[in-house]
């Protein structure tokens, strides 16, 4: 293929009507012939000029074959900062070139708009139009913006417009219309997809794997007082239950249960009480969920207030996640935990998972740095087929030991001072933290030490872009939540290179091995220098929730300040991690089944769609 793009840039692509005419010729075979591998040859030259052209970069060869994969409904692994955004380009605009509607999803508003508007020259070169969807569009932009040869747009944007395009379609809409209608929608409105043809998924382990848990609802609020006096006195009843007493807490499953003597307690204290606290089952499911919520479901960790609101902290990307809301009446008590404004009872009027949204496209393919440890799952699931693409250059990344403290207190001591000798030598340091509360701990603790570090969390994300790219300064410190999806490239700054480059520094207790990577990828990139290590403690691992607590308390001990041993160290942190992800892929597979389940129910009432 690469011989073949060389011919065809020896043979006029320098003069604009011999670009038009080669354009016109390529996209009708396209249309007729489809992928055809000199087409697709030719296709990527024609593109590889426009980019040229209009954007100054030189394609690589192996931006070509990641596109070339991509183009054949596979996934590609492309390390961090190899250039998967102008590779999915090339695939991108060969198959708009054929007829091929394309929704671009990738990992947040800011990056849809940026690539959007990055690459809208170089598409409009190739005659193409390029729209883009973000969360504060209104009904008739994001129909405009779908009707584009491409368009990019977020997962939760594409899905939940697909839901409510649903609720006017024959055969499944019958009931939905009507509660909809008596939620104030409007029961009749012109879809704005016009079909799934093609999708190209960028950070695509991160979307398919990672968010494929948590269910998409569209859902209504809905006015109901004796729902929120329900919710304030399960509250109240929880903070009269003793630990341990009465309730017990599973970390690991963010649940808590009742003790015998715990619902024995709770019964009696419902004696007086009428309607939903007779029944066992709801006082039960009511006083736990409020537990949790008290113990379990913390700020700067799992949620943020701002604005007055309870906002989600998505635990993989570690953004802010507004729109989206915990289930059950959980989010509900968390407002009234925070003395916040209620937003009412949700009222389900639709649902759909990642796992049954993607796979009805009728082509589907993606990309993303870290995807080889998901790859059995991705097969099965979604169909879906890996290929590896090389490095461009020679990865010049060093991996230090990782050192595994007993404590928390141990561990950002030895962070503190291993930042400073760095910044002593005037290298720029990347820190990755597990939260809002870490990030901002740790950043009060180098100011301590009269060091100034830049701060990336959920509260600020919409700076990310800017924090990031300055994030291979001289001497500059960083200190953020999960990397996940940023999308900026680090650049080291002059005279970085010559001192050893970016040195990554992972305080994180990731769940999957996969979230490591994309930390760790953040340095050494296109055969730049660089360096990373991982520094965790026991007792803010998810090792804490499986060690007996006399084990915890030995190892977690105040006066243990020097590393665990190597293999004792690994042991306590690989094996909980490897039973979570076990755990999160058997989560997968019960949603799946279970939306599989409803579906079929839903085509056996005859509202299916």
């Amino acid at each position: 293929m690469r011989g073949h793009m060389t011919t065809l840039a020896k043979s006029g692509l320098t003069s604009h009507s011999a670009f038009k005419d080669r354009l016109h010729a390529t996209r009708a075979l396209l249309g007729r012939d489809g992928f055809q591998e000199t087409l697709v040859a030719e296709s990527f030259a024609l593109i590889c000029h426009a980019i040229k052209q209009r954007l100054g970069y030189e394609v690589f060869g192996t931006q070509l074959y990641a596109a070339w994969i991509m183009l054949h409904n596979r996934l590609a692994e492309m390390a961090t900062g190899e250039g998967k955004t102008v590779a999915a380009s090339l695939t991108v605009a060969t198959a708009a070139l054929a007829g091929i509607p394309v929704h671009v999803i990738t990992a947040n508003d800011y990056l849809v708009q940026r690539d959007a508007e990055m690459l809208r020259s170089v598409y409009e070169t190739l005659g193409l139009s390029v729209g883009y969807v973000t969360n504060t569009m209104n009904e008739e932009q994001r129909r405009v913006a779908y009707s584009c040869d491409v368009t990019y747009c977020t997962a939760k944007e594409l899905v939940f417009d697909y839901l409510r395009d649903g609720l006017t379609r024959r055969g499944y809409a019958s009931d939905l219309h009507a509660r909809a209608a008596q939620l104030g929608q409007a029961a009749r409105r012109q879809p704005v997809l016009r079909g799934l043809c093609m999708a190209v998924v960028d950070e695509a382990d991160s979307i398919l794997i990672d968010e494929a848990r948590t269910p998409l609802i569209l859902a209504q609020a809905c006015t109901n007082e004796s729902q929120t006096d329900f919710y304030r006195e399960a509250l109240r009843l929880a903070t009269e239950l003793q630990p341990e007493l009465h309730y017990q807490l599973d970390q690991a499953n963010q649940v808590a249960d009742l003790t015998q003597l715990g619902m024995t307690a709770l019964a009696a204290r419902c004696q007086a009480h009428s309607g939903a606290w007779r029944d066992r089952r709801w006082r039960h499911e009511a006083v736990t969920l409020a537990l949790a919520v008290q113990h379990l479901f913390l700020r700067d960790k799992h949620y943020i207030l701002r604005d007055g609101k309870v906002i989600l902290v998505d635990q993989t990307t570690g953004r802010a996640a507004p729109g989206r809301i915990f289930s059950r009446g959980i989010h509900q008590m968390l407002e009234i935990k925070e003395g916040c404004e209620l937003t009412g009872e949700q009222r389900t009027i639709a649902q759909i998972t990642y796992q049954r949204f993607f796979p009805r496209y009728h082509r589907l393919c993606g990309m993303s740095g870290t995807l080889r440890e998901a790859r059995t799952e991705l097969q099965s699931i979604f169909g879906l087929y890996l290929n590896v693409v090389p490095l461009r250059q020679s990865s010049k990344r060093s991996v230090l030991p990782t050192r595994i403290f007993g404590n928390a207190e141990a561990k950002w001591a030895f962070v503190v001072s291993r930042v400073a000798e760095l910044h002593r030598l005037g290298r720029p340091v990347l820190i990755g933290t597990d939260s809002v509360a870490d990030s901002d701990q740790l950043a009060q603790r180098l100011a301590n030490f009269g060091l100034s570090p830049q701060v990336l969390n959920a509260r600020d994300d919409g700076k990310e872009a800017t924090v990031v790219a300055r994030a291979g300064e001289l001497q500059t410190i960083t200190v953020t939540t999960n990397m996940a999806g940023r999308g900026t490239d680090i650049a080291l700054g002059r005279g970085v290179a010559e001192l050893g480059g970016l040195h990554v520094i992972c305080c994180q207790s990731n769940v999957a091995r996969r979230i490591d990577r994309q930390l760790q990828g953040r340095c050494a990139r296109q055969g730049d220098p660089g360096s990373t290590e991982t520094v965790v403690s026991v007792d803010q691992s998810r090792s804490a929730h499986y060690l007996p607590s006399l084990l915890l308390r030995l190892l977690a001990k105040p006066s243990r300040t020097t590393p665990l041993a190597p293999l004792v160290g690994a042991l306590l942190i690989d094996l909980p991690r490897r039973i979570e992800e076990l755990r999160h892929q058997f989560e997968r597979w019960q949603l799946l089944r279970r939306d599989m389940q409803f579906e079929r129910k839903l085509f056996f009432a005859g509202r299916g769609e």
